[in-house]
């Protein structure tokens, strides 16, 4: 039997995959890149939640590439700046005045969360559940 000199580390030159020996065995050293922390807010969350659910292929291979970051934090920046930007429209085509805060504060507040709500649900629909 030949006496061979086991290294700790090295690397497999046909594919560049560094190996490390545990015991009697060569395990693959593999590492993802450092990804970006992001905050995840609302929709971001909702997106992610949706892509492991229902979409766990498409969520698989955006993990394995690095996009998954930054498709999150480009899918929350434009549903929230696409909701402000429906409420506002919503608002105009309403009603409501600034006045009625102060007048009827009730009614203003119910058609807010009403309009806040359809905007809401465009959103799922044009964005998250897609």
């Amino acid at each position: 039997m030949e006496n061979k000199e086991l290294k700790e580390r090295f690397i497999d030159e046909r594919t560049g995959i560094e190996y490390v020996r545990q015991g009697d065995y060569y395990i693959p050293d593999l590492v993802l890149p450092k990804q970006k922390k992001i905050h995840l807010n609302k929709y971001g969350r909702m997106r992610l939640n949706y892509l492991k659910e229902h979409k766990k292929a498409e969520y698989t291979m955006m993990l394995i590439e690095n996009t998954l970051i930054d498709h999150l934090e480009e899918i929350q920046e434009t549903a929230t700046s696409r909701v402000n930007q429906i409420i506002d429209e919503m608002k105009a085509k309403s009603d409501l005045t600034e006045d009625m805060k102060n007048t009827d504060m009730l009614y203003w507040v119910g058609t807010m969360n009403v309009i806040k709500q359809q905007a809401e649900e465009i959103i799922l629909k044009e964005l998250i559940y897609v």
